[in-house]
């Protein structure tokens, strides 16, 4: 079983952990399916906006399929949770994408 599947078999027991969730969606990047990915990514973040990790690849992603305004969206959503949580490693890395991105 590759690892999607077995990220999958895992999700059917936990079905809720953001983790595997985020996980699995970085494995379908890797596998060149970045419709499910953004899918993956989009239902995390639907269902727990503060899961901050999963804001920067989902712009990356947007970013890399000619999204611009889209990726800038999320880019921002992610550096004013990343604000509020505390988290100022995220806030950087995300503004530094953002920044790259805009200018």
């Amino acid at each position: 079983m590759n690892r999607i599947g077995k990220i999958q078999e895992f999700l059917k027991v936990t079905p809720n952990d953001n983790f595997m969730r985020h996980a699995l969606a970085l494995e379908y990047i890797k596998a060149g399916d970045d419709a499910k990915a953004r899918d993956e990514f989009e239902a995390i973040l639907t269902a727990s906006p503060d899961y901050v990790g999963s804001y920067y690849h989902l712009a990356k992603l947007l970013e890399r399929n000619d999204e611009t305004d889209l990726a800038v969206q999320w880019y921002k959503k992610g550096m004013d949770v990343a604000l509020d949580g505390g988290d100022n490693h995220a806030y950087n890395e995300l503004r530094a994408a953002y920044e790259e991105l805009i200018y």
